[in-house]
């Protein structure tokens, strides 16, 4: 039987979870299959992509911050390709109805990889209606947590496959150890915090500042946050307002968040909605505690009920904040939990999640 061709899509690559994700399983794939092409409007990063041909839209949509617009242009470079050529199967990262759309009007098979909760998405019976609708379109929808699964099975009636994240522990080892220019935590001996996200809604990063401001005065602490977004300037601000210049550090976005983690003792995540966050699992692979909003879906199932790390009530920065204190006053207590978690860990295999994606795509490729 002819095998189909492969299309990945993922117009908008911002350097998040979900692009390690793709990077990750783009290159497995590309070695395991011929004719593996990807499709994206992030120019900058086709380097990344070793062993797979990457389509880009011919005008450069990289000085654009808009997802849609470049949404818009790689689903043009994809109804090109379908036009010409029908012996394709499509793995879709990012703007998956459209894909499903798209797929649909060309009879072209498309899997979907779904990277958030529909608790963040699927908000209102319009929306719900017209998701439960289109996501019947995809052959398959991979998902990345059993979480996230029981929710597409309650809300839509839809069949998924659960496939964690792949991590990479010698990546994540090898890049943590490389030296840190101007150490924040440098010889700072009490309680080094971390954040690592976007400054955006869906990490709430708000519900973070204000738990610092409330232990300001009960500990000693430092804090940095990795990160850019819309709330960079007015958290930059939140901080001056409140005097904690001395104890909190905006690094920005990172190549390498690794090395900052690894000089940590806490982390910390506040997100309203995720999918599987890869953040949590770096920092178990490096042996670092975390306390983490109980959102849907992912940190519940990662840190096993808060066997693995604390959980609490999305938005509850009083509850967070009394959770830091008492971490800071009996850290050795928490090295159980740390080393649980770490023991866990097995479940996100690098090669047995990779040989997941490649086993599900193949009986499409090959179908």
């Amino acid at each position: 039987m002819k095998q189909k061709k492969l299309i990945i899509f993922m117009p908008s690559i911002e350097g998040g979870g979900v692009e390690k994700n793709l990077f990750i399983i783009s290159n497995f794939l590309a070695t395991k299959l011929k004719n593996t092409s990807l499709i994206t409007a992030s120019k900058s990063y086709n380097p990344k992509f070793k062993k797979l041909s990457v389509v880009n839209p011919r005008i450069n949509t990289e000085k654009y911050s808009s997802r849609r617009l470049k949404y818009f242009f790689c689903l043009i470079e994809l109804i090109k390709i379908l036009t010409f050529d029908r012996n394709v199967v499509l793995l879709a990262f990012q703007a998956n109805l459209y894909c499903a759309i798209i797929c649909k009007i060309f009879n072209v098979d498309i899997i979907v990889r779904s990277n958030s909760s529909p608790s963040g998405w699927a908000l209102n019976f319009f929306r719900r209606n017209i998701f439960n609708l289109l996501l019947k379109i995809p052959k398959k929808i991979i998902v990345n947590s059993k979480e996230f699964q029981k929710e597409y099975r309650e809300k839509f009636q839809i069949k998924t496959y659960c496939i964690y994240n792949p991590l990479d522990l010698k990546i994540i080892e090898r890049k943590s150890k490389e030296k840190i220019k101007n150490n924040f935590f440098k010889k700072f001996k009490d309680l080094k915090i971390i954040f690592i996200g976007r400054l955006v809604d869906q990490k709430d990063p708000q519900t973070f500042f204000k738990a610092l401001k409330l232990i300001k005065n009960k500990v000693k602490f430092r804090a940095i946050i990795v990160g850019k977004g819309i709330y960079f300037n007015s958290m930059k601000e939140y901080i001056i307002d409140n005097k904690m210049n001395n104890e909190v550090k905006f690094l920005g976005w990172q190549n390498n968040p690794f090395k900052f983690l690894r000089s940590s003792d806490l982390l910390v995540l506040t997100s309203k909605y995720e999918g599987l966050p890869n953040v949590l699992l770096e920092a178990v692979s490096l042996k670092k505690f975390i306390i983490s909003s109980n959102c849907k879906t992912g940190p519940k199932e990662i840190l096993d009920n808060g066997r693995g790390g604390d959980l609490f009530k999305i938005g509850d920065y009083k509850d967070l904040s009394n959770k830091i204190i008492t971490y800071s006053k009996n850290k050795k207590k928490y090295k159980k939990k740390i080393n649980f978690a770490y023991k866990r860990l097995y479940r996100f295999d690098y090669d047995i999640n990779l040989q997941m994606y490649l086993k599900l795509i193949k009986e499409q490729i090959y179908n």
